[in-house]
C-alpha cells in the first residue's frame, strides 16, 4: 500500500491526523532499506500502530496467500493489534488466533487462507501441528512484545514457529525493554535498531505518585474514601492476587460503586466484557491482578491505585504503564498500611489527603448484551441502526459498540437502558430475533 493511502486510511479509520516522531522513523527506515527493524520503545508509545504500518507498506496485493504473521504474547494484545490491522488492511483478510477462542471457529476462518495472522505462539502451533495452516509462504514476520513473550516461555514455540517460514524476507521484533541477547531462532538480517527509550518521555516522568495512607491493615475503607475523593477518570486498582481482587470488588460494589473486575481465572468473554464496560463508560472502576499491567486496550486511564504494593519494580512500572500513555498525564497512588514499608524503587511525590464525598456518580453508561456477533454477519452498524430504529433515541446517544465473534455489546444512555431493552425485545434484527440482555454491574462474583 502506497504511504499516501495509508496515512490517508489512518486518518479515516483511527482519526489520527499526524504520526508520532517513532512511528514516523519507523516507518522511513523501514521503507529505506531491506533488513529487519528492531524496535525498542515505551509501552504507550504507539508500537502497534508503527509495525502494522510497516506490515501494511510491505504487503502485496490481497492474493488469498498468507503473508504476514504477527506473533504477541497475550491474547489480550492480539486481539487488539488483529483490530487495528483489520481496521487499516482494507480488502485483506486478518485472522486472529488465541487461546479462549474456539479452535473450531479458527479453523473454519482458516479455510479461507488469511493475509494477515495475528496469534499468540501456542495457539498458532497447535494449528499448525492440526494441519489447519501452513506457514511456509510467509514473507513478514513481527514478534510483538518480544520481551514478555520470552518472559512467559514461549522461546520453544516461537523456535518451532519460525522453523516452519524458511522463506521470510523481512522481521520486525518490537519490545518496550532492551533484549540482552536477541534469540538466534529469530535469524535477524541486516537489522536496524531504532531505539527511542531514552529520548521517548517516560510514562514516570508524566506520573505524580502519591502515597494514601490506610488507618487499619485491611484496606477496603480507605479505597473507598480514595475513590469518593477521586475527580472522576477511569481508575484501575491492582491487587497481588486473585482472591483479593475479587473481595475488592465485591465490597466495592456493595458500597455502590460501579466497578468491573479482571483476573486469570474468569472466562476470556467474562474479561473482554469487563474491559469494554470500562471503556465504555458502563463501569468507572476495574478491580485487576497484574494481568491487567500490559497489552490491554483501555482508553485514557486517569487513575492507578497499588491496593497491594507489587512484587516486583517490573511490574510496578507495568502497572503506572497503564496511565500516562502516549503524551497525556496520569496519577498513581499506593495505599500504604500502617507498618507497611514501601521498597526504594517507589518514589513517593506527596501524601494524599482524603477529601470523600457522600457517593461516587454512577457510570453514564449500560451495557446491552446480544447474543449474536460476528459469525452470525452483525456488524457494528446492524446494531447502531437497530437501536436507533426500534428504540427511538438519536445516533449520537449510543456510546461505543464492541461486536466479538458469538455475542456483541453496546452501551446506552444508563437513564435509558430499562426502556431501550424494552423497546428492542420483540424487535428483528437482519429478519432475526436475538436475544438481548443488560449486564448489571452491581453482581459480585
Amino acid at each position: 500500500m502506497k504511504e499516501k493511502d495509508l496515512l490517508q486510511v489512518v486518518k479515516q479509520r483511527l482519526g489520527i491526523d499526524e504520526l508520532n516522531a517513532m512511528q514516523r522513523q519507523a516507518l522511513d527506515v523501514w521503507k529505506s532499506g531491506g533488513g529487519d527493524l528492531v524496535l525498542y520503545s515505551p509501552t504507550g508509545t504507539g508500537k502497534t500502530l508503527a509495525f502494522a504500518l510497516c506490515v501494511l507498506q510491505a504487503l502485496q496485493p490481497p492474493m488469498q496467500q498468507l503473508q504476514a504473521v504477527v506473533m504477541s504474547p497475550s491474547r489480550e494484545l492480539v486481539i487488539q493489534t488483529a483490530d487495528i490491522l483489520r481496521q487499516l488492511a482494507v480488502g485483506y483478510k486478518v485472522t486472529p488466533c488465541y487461546g479462549g477462542h474456539t479452535v473450531s471457529d479458527e479453523k473454519a476462518s482458516l479455510a479461507v487462507m488469511p493475509d494477515i495472522i495475528v496469534a499468540t505462539p501456542g495457539r498458532l502451533l497447535d494449528h499448525h501441528k492440526r494441519g489447519h495452516i501452513n506457514l511456509r509462504g510467509a514473507r513478514l514476520l513481527v514478534l510483538d512484545e518480544m520481551d514478555k513473550s520470552l518472559e512467559l516461555g514461549f522461546e520453544d514455540e516461537m523456535r518451532q514457529l519460525i522453523k516452519q517460514m524458511p522463506h521470510l524476507s523481512r522481521r520486525i521484533l518490537a519490545s518496550a525493554t532492551v533484549l540482552d541477547v536477541v534469540p538466534d531462532y529469530v535469524r535477524l538480517h541486516n537489522p536496524f535498531v531504532l531505539d527511542v527509550l531514552e529520548k521517548t518521555a517516560q510514562p514516570a516522568e508524566r506520573i505524580k505518585v502519591w502515597q494514601v495512607m490506610s488507618d487499619d491493615k485491611d484496606k477496603l475503607a480507605t479505597l473507598r474514601s480514595l475513590l469518593l475523593s477521586l475527580d472522576g477518570g477511569k481508575t484501575i486498582v491492582f491487587a497481588n492476587y486473585r482472591e483479593s481482587a475479587q473481595r475488592i470488588h465485591q465490597y466495592l460494589v456493595k458500597g455502590g460503586i460501579d466497578a468491573g473486575l479482571y483476573h486469570g481465572a474468569m472466562e476470556q468473554h467474562e474479561r473482554e466484557q469487563a474491559v469494554a464496560m470500562l471503556n465504555n463508560g458502563s463501569v468507572t472502576v476495574l478491580v485487576s491482578t497484574d494481568l491487567a499491567a500490559r497489552g490491554l486496550d483501555i482508553d485514557t486511564v486517569e487513575h492507578i491505585i497499588h491496593y497491594h504494593v507489587p512484587v516486583s519494580e517490573q511490574a510496578y512500572i507495568h502497572r503506572n504503564g497503564r496511565t500516562a500513555r502516549v503524551d497525556a498525564t496520569g496519577n498513581a497512588y499506593v495505599i500504604t498500611a500502617p507498618d507497611e514499608s514501601l521498597p526504594d524503587w517507589v518514589a513517593i511525590d506527596e501524601e494524599f489527603v482524603l477529601h470523600p464525598a457522600a457517593s461516587l456518580p454512577r457510570a453514564p453508561m449500560t451495557t446491552l448484551y446480544f447474543q449474536a456477533g460476528k459469525k452470525e454477519k452483525l456488524s457494528r452498524g446492524d446494531i447502531l441502526g437497530f437501536i436507533v430504529a426500534n428504540a427511538g433515541i438519536e445516533a449520537s446517544t449510543v456510546g461505543r459498540i464492541d461486536v466479538r465473534d458469538h455475542y456483541a455489546l453496546a452501551a446506552v444512555p444508563r437513564a435509558r437502558a430499562r426502556e431501550v431493552l424494552q423497546s428492542l425485545q420483540n424487535a428483528k434484527i437482519k429478519g432475526k430475533k436475538v436475544r438481548i440482555s443488560i449486564i448489571f454491574t452491581n453482581k459480585t462474583r
